[in-house]
């Protein structure tokens, strides 16, 4: 068993140098049963003190001499217990006037981690600290000096001071208000019919991946760090493209076999689906353009319905339809319910504007616009009430979640949604977000991952249920504490 004495004068500490060891032998009377080691330190504060009490009605103080210091004796402790008290010293340092201290001794924690208890019952404990002889607990400790030259001013009246809830890791976990994990990601997947997965290049870390073998290995890898949630973007080959894009609704299209493949492997997979047709589009609408350039409205929620089923057929948990045309959200409902696809849900691209941060993503897709642009269909960014016209159109057709597009320039959108709306709220960190992100990282102007995590809490914090983001699986392990 091993004690420690310390010192616990707060105005004059035992010099560094004075480390010195006491030992009982067996048959002390204090300890008749076996050999008790004390020693003593100098060092202050130190936490978690307490006198050891040798019987319920009394305090042991240990007393001894230490060596002579310069001619004097340290008088902190005095010589008893039958003359079988020992005090080595391996070393006599020179100490000037060391004044009176007191000691109180402590079980150590060195042998096994842990303070042996005295064996005492709770009456027993109670009869004591009744006695008089309460257990030393620690000193406070001395508040922390300011640097020389800090100015003496007077407390500031202040009866809140929001600083207190935020002067402690501790503190600061137990308020925050936002909490993230790999549960609230989906993960887009980009995938073709090549076997090798083929980097993309406006896109540092994403790739085109090979249906039957990168996709099921990124998607373990997802898996393994929490992430069980995907969405399907496929790169279709020109020669399946038309202007109809009929391609979209075959149901051994490349989709449909990539989902049936991912569900034979992980039948818990939660996969989304994108419901629109630029992929399969020659013209790279995302509905069937008409001679003048007008997107068709009705005629393409007439194939996207199409395309949602062939979906659900091959076990899609969630489709998603992107495409924005009108009314489509109700009719794509009604096709699923016809088809006994009742619990399949849509996650509808509610407020998805017309944004230049899609770029990337085209590339990966090799889907950019043949001519013009989106505005007629998608939303115009200097909009905000009209997303509130999209949001009540969708949830009043059967939309089970509500998504926002892009997502960090678009945070009131999200907020917007989130205080009218009882649905989830999705948002859809894009790929011109994610790599402005990668950018400023590999060019050293920003921390990448702290920018990252920051990024992901604030659509979070702005309401988002879910997050569509190619920083998942980066994002995740972060979460789960790897380093990749």
């Amino acid at each position: 068993m091993i004690l420690t004495i310390i010192n616990t004068n707060r105005q004059r500490a035992i010099p560094h140098q004075l480390l010195s060891h006491i030992s009982f032998p067996i048959g002390s009377p204090l300890f008749p049963h076996q050999k008790i080691s004390l020693q003593v330190l100098s060092l202050y504060p130190i936490p978690r003190l307490f006198r050891f009490q040798v019987m319920a009605s009394s305090i042991f103080n240990a007393p001894c001499t230490a060596p002579s210091v310069k001619g004097k004796n340290y008088d902190g402790l005095k010589p008893a217990v039958h003359g079988n008290l020992r005090f080595n010293a391996a070393k006599k340092p020179s100490i000037e006037g060391c004044p009176k201290r007191v000691f109180i001794v402590r079980a150590s924690e060195k042998k096994d981690g842990a303070v042996k208890k005295l064996g005492l019952s709770d009456a027993e404990c109670e009869a004591a600290v009744a006695a008089g002889n309460v257990p030393e607990a620690p000193p406070v400790r001395p508040k922390p000096a300011a640097p020389a030259g800090t100015p003496v001013v007077p407390s500031l009246p202040l009866s809140r001071r929001p600083r207190r809830n935020r002067k402690s890791p501790a503190f600061r976990a137990s308020f925050q208000e936002t909490s993230i994990s790999p549960a609230n990601f989906v993960y887009p997947l980009f995938i073709h019919e090549g076997e090798e997965d083929t980097p993309i290049g406006a896109m540092p870390g994403c790739y085109r991946l090979g249906w039957r073998h990168g996709l099921v290995e990124e998607v373990a890898k997802a898996r393994d760090v929490g992430v069980n949630s995907i969405v399907l973007f496929p790169k279709v080959p020109d020669a399946l493209k038309t202007s109809t894009g009929d391609e979209a609704y075959n149901d051994n299209g490349l989709v449909p076999r990539a989902i049936r493949l991912l569900k034979d492997k992980y039948p818990d997979l939660v996969i989304y689906t994108d419901v629109a047709l630029d992929p399969y589009s020659s013209d790279g609408h995302d509905g069937i353009v008409r001679e003048d350039g007008v997107i068709m409205n009705d005629e393409t929620v007439f194939q996207l319905c199409k395309q949602a089923v062939s979906q659900a057929r091959a076990g899609a948990d969630v489709v998603s339809p992107s495409d924005m045309m009108d009314g489509r959200v109700g009719a794509i409902r009604e096709a699923l319910d016809g088809e006994g696809f009742q619990h399949v849900s849509i996650m509808s691209y509610t407020a998805k504007y017309a944004s230049s941060f899609y770029g990337p993503f085209r590339e990966a897709l090799d889907s950019n616009p043949r001519f013009g642009d989106k505005k007629t269909y998608q939303m115009n960014p200097a909009n905000y009430r009209e997303a509130l016209v999209e949001a009540y159109a969708d949830e009043s057709e059967g939309a089970d979640i509500l998504l926002v597009k892009p997502g960090l320039p678009y945070l009131d959108i999200i907020r917007l949604l989130r205080d009218k709306s009882p649905l989830p709220i999705a948002a859809y960190q894009v790929s011109g977000e994610y790599s402005m992100i990668k950018a400023g990282g590999a060019l050293k102007m920003i921390d990448e991952e702290r920018v990252m995590m920051e990024s992901l809490t604030c659509l979070r914090r702005a309401g988002a249920d879910v997050i569509l983001t190619y920083f998942a699986l980066q994002a995740a392990r972060c979460l789960c504490g790897e380093k990749r």
